[in-house]
């Protein structure tokens, strides 16, 4: 399946974008695309898209990511309604407590007898005798 999103170029910390029709399987970062259609930087806020070819290979089936569709309805390229953009974060497994097990359900409960101590009969004892001084 075909999809146009955007293809990062650029320095750490200054990055631009090619808008490129790509195969959704191929990695967004160093994949071959089939085609560039456009581009974005969003520093200066410069697009450069090609209306024609973008309606071309929508016609044919590629499908833009959701902040190419918003690029594309700002610009008046293709008409319909935002996508809200949500970012995943990231989970740190360091930081991630533990997951916590259910309580186990109870089983009928056996009462419990408690055993009176058993008094055990002492014979008596002979006295100490006398120590010799």
């Amino acid at each position: 399946m075909l999809v146009i999103r955007l293809f990062r170029t650029g320095k750490k910390k200054q990055p631009s974008y090619k808008v490129v029709v790509t195969d959704r399987n191929n990695p967004p970062q160093g994949g071959k695309f089939v085609e560039q259609v456009g581009f974005y930087n969003p520093l200066t806020k410069e697009k450069i898209l090609h209306a024609d070819r973008i309606q071309y290979w929508i016609s044919v089936g590629a499908i833009p990511s959701d902040t190419v569709n918003n690029i594309l309805i700002n610009e008046n390229i293709v008409k319909g309604e935002k996508k809200k953009i949500v970012f995943k974060k990231k989970k740190n497994p360091e930081a991630e407590p533990a997951p916590v097990a259910a309580p186990a359900p109870k089983a009928e409960e056996v009462p419990v007898v408690e055993e009176t101590p058993k008094v055990e009969e002492t014979t008596p004892v002979a006295e100490e005798a006398p120590k010799a001084e």
